[in-house]
């Protein structure tokens, strides 16, 4: 059997308010290492789905993590991505911060989540695999269920400037330079 080889984590999050994003960047080191890469915050208006829960003006921020890991670990980082939105919830219960971790390979993004539909694959514990972008051409390309935002700039360009530090790093290691593989 081949293993795959390990995949670049990289995380999106969706909130409001700013002054929560210091500790939550503190709250992902403590889980998943070192933030490697941070996006800058792109506004978040292709849909108005997570605005009664959170509030209008929400932007999204789009992380990298120096780790690989395993595709097979992509539940594990769900669950704990999961308990570090139910951390950050408001007195009433109202979820403040949506995470949505993924994997970015040579020759896709899939994200993990929690709702199911006809295109995504039951991984187990309630997440599903929602393969996102496909990489050919040199670009990521998006499918019929893209979200719409992943789909365009400028955030599908910073996905691709993670995909040319990965192609660095697997460089890097097949040469002998270090930069292993963690657990998550």
């Amino acid at each position: 059997m081949v293993e795959p080889e390990p995949a670049k984590l990289v995380m999106s999050a969706i909130f409001s308010e700013k002054e929560l994003e210091k500790d939550l960047i503190l709250e992902l080191q403590a889980l998943f290492g070192q933030v490697q890469m941070v996006s800058p915050r792109y506004p978040f208006s292709h849909t108005s789905y997570y605005e009664k829960e959170m509030g209008s003006h929400l932007s999204r921020r789009m992380f990298c993590f120096k780790i690989l890991i395993p595709e097979d670990r992509l539940v594990e980082v769900k669950l704990k991505a999961t308990a570090v939105e139910d951390r950050f919830r408001d007195q009433w219960g109202r979820r403040r911060i949506n995470l949505d971790p993924g994997v970015l390979s040579l020759g896709r993004v899939v994200l993990a989540t929690h709702k199911p539909q006809a295109h995504r694959i039951y991984l187990g514990q309630g997440i599903y695999a929602d393969l996102t972008l496909v990489f050919r051409e040199g670009e990521y390309r998006p499918l019929q269920w893209t979200y719409p935002d992943y789909a365009s700039e400028p955030l599908n360009g910073w996905l691709r400037r993670v995909r040319e530090l990965y192609l660095w790093e697997r460089r890097k290691i097949k040469e002998g330079g270090g930069m292993g593989c963690s657990g998550a």
